[in-house]
């Protein structure tokens, strides 16, 4: 009883205009969180992800690269998705493309 007589009295004050205004003031850190999110986590993560695709895509035969597994060799043949790998004398092996995480200068592996 007192608490339905309590709510009646404060309902029409709270909807007389500042609803609109203190629903967006509670919004307004949520938004915040995600811009700041956005351009501490996301944007630098969608670059890096650029530039990796950039690197495999620019990969040419007699390039000296490094594996996800750590592994270090010469590329000796080049396909859509995969990769010939010569990581000893006549040793190859084949990988995929993304597996490839670093190009190395050249004259490195000698």
């Amino acid at each position: 009883m007192f608490i339905s007589s309590a709510i009646a009295q404060t309902a029409p004050a709270a909807a007389a205009g500042g609803d609109m205004q203190s629903s967006l003031m509670s919004m307004l850190p949520l938004l915040l969180m995600f811009v700041v999110l956005y351009f501490v986590m996301i944007r630098p993560q969608m670059k890096k992800q650029k530039e990796h695709r950039a690197m495999i895509d620019a990969l040419a035969k007699g390039d000296e690269v490094v594996t996800a597994g750590g592994l270090l060799g010469t590329i000796s043949k080049l396909g859509d998705n995969y990769v010939g790998l010569q990581i000893a004398n006549n040793v190859d092996i084949q990988i995929q493309r993304s597996a490839i995480v670093q190009v190395l200068p050249k004259g490195t592996l000698k």
